[in-house]
């Protein structure tokens, strides 16, 4: 494995951008290749056998870019994929739902979390069963919150229309007397603004990117794996279909121009 190999990421469409800027914050001189699988997204509202079809048909795709770790930035496929792709990958393969419950539990002081996810993350019970193995004690509320995707790929992150849902989907969590809140899907950093208004200043947000990046930072760091270049990495961006505003909604949220975006065939995905 070459250290200038680059680093994999898939999510179901712009939301794994999030952990995408995460690594980029840690290790500017890594290079990425990312996989948006926007023409199936969401994959929350699919069964959990398409999920898993849709991470290996991503997973493989990535794997022919010469992939030197796999990021799964996306927490349905997290809940319901990983283990397969463990089971079927040689590469090591990251999800968000271990880091993210463990920073859950290291940020809360009352001992009581609230998760927001995709219907299929919070139907699997992924991070309540996650936060309860680490911690027994802590208490867990859940709600799904379906409509957040199709708004973060809309790029109302600050529209009257997202804080009236985000007000409706959050207000029985508000009443759980919660400190901290997983946002159980790399979507919803892309509507924190909006999300940390109606929860209250109080409350403390986790995004699962942020310690998932630093557990990408530690295994490339123990294994020699470390791109050592002086110079910033290439970040390439790949997509099941391109909508108008996936370049603007990337550019604005990661704060550079989007140079390399390729489309990619669905076709190609599913013949492999």
């Amino acid at each position: 494995m070459n250290r200038t190999n680059p680093i994999g990421i898939f999510d179901s469409g712009i939301g794994g951008l999030t952990v995408v800027k995460s690594i980029l914050r840690l290790m500017p001189n890594e290079n990425i290749v990312y996989f948006g699988d926007t023409a199936r997204v969401p994959y929350g509202s699919k069964s959990n056998e398409t999920v898993i079809e849709y991470s290996l048909q991503a997973a493989n795709f990535l794997l022919r870019k010469n992939i030197k770790l796999l990021v799964v930035a996306c927490n349905t496929a997290s809940a319901v994929a990983l283990k397969d792709l463990k089971k079927f990958l040689t590469i090591p393969v990251i999800g968000m739902i271990e880091p993210g419950a463990k920073m859950a539990i290291q940020e809360s002081r009352n001992g009581i979390v609230g998760v927001i996810g995709t219907r299929a993350t919070i139907s699997n019970r992924a991070y309540a069963n996650e936060l309860k193995k680490i911690s027994p004690r802590t208490k867990v509320y859940e709600r799904a919150c379906p409509l957040f995707v199709p708004l973060a790929e809309e790029g109302w992150l600050d529209h009257k229309v997202t804080e009236m849902i985000a007000k409706e989907y959050l207000k029985e969590l508000k009443e759980k007397n919660i400190d901290s809140l997983i946002l159980g899907c790399t979507h919803y950093p892309i509507l924190q603004d909006i999300i940390q208004k109606v929860i209250g200043k109080n409350v403390k947000l986790i995004d699962s990117g942020t310690p998932a990046a630093h557990l990408v930072e530690d295994y490339l760091n123990g294994r020699q794996l470390r791109n050592q270049s002086v110079h910033q990495g290439i970040s390439e961006f790949y997509v099941s279909d391109v909508p108008a505003k996936f370049r603007e909604i990337a550019e604005r949220f990661l704060g550079r121009k989007i140079i390399h975006l390729h489309k990619v065939e669905l076709e190609e995905l599913t013949n492999e």
